[in-house]
C-alpha cells in the first residue's frame, strides 16, 4: 500500500488509536462512516490525481484499507501509458 493512502486514512479512523493501518484493517471497525467515506474519496482523487469509477463506490471497496488500495492502484495503473517510455524527438 502507498504510504500516502495511510496518511489520508488516519484522520478518518477515529478508533485507530496507536494501531498500524494494514491491508486487512477494517475501515468500518476503525470508525469510517459513509459521510467520511465520501470525504475520503475526494481526498484520494485529489492526492492521486484519479477519478474512481462509480461502479467501485460500494461497501466492498471501502471494507478494508487493502480493498480500497486495490481499486485506487488499478485506476492509477490504467491511467499510466502502456509500453516502454517514449523518447522525445530532437
Amino acid at each position: 500500500m502507498d504510504p500516502r493512502l495511510t496518511e489520508l486514512l488516519t484522520p478518518f479512523l477515529k478508533f485507530l488509536g496507536d494501531q498500524e493501518i494494514t491491508a486487512g484493517s477494517s475501515l468500518r471497525d476503525l470508525g469510517l462512516d459513509s459521510m467520511q467515506a465520501i470525504e475520503l474519496l475526494f481526498a484520494i482523487e485529489d492526492t492521486f490525481g484519479v477519478t474512481l469509477p462509480d461502479d467501485d463506490m460500494n461497501d466492498e471497496t471501502f471494507a478494508t484499507a487493502g480493498s480500497l488500495w486495490a481499486v485506487v492502484s488499478a485506476v492509477i495503473d490504467a491511467d499510466e501509458p502502456s509500453g516502454a517510455p517514449q523518447e522525445l524527438a530532437a
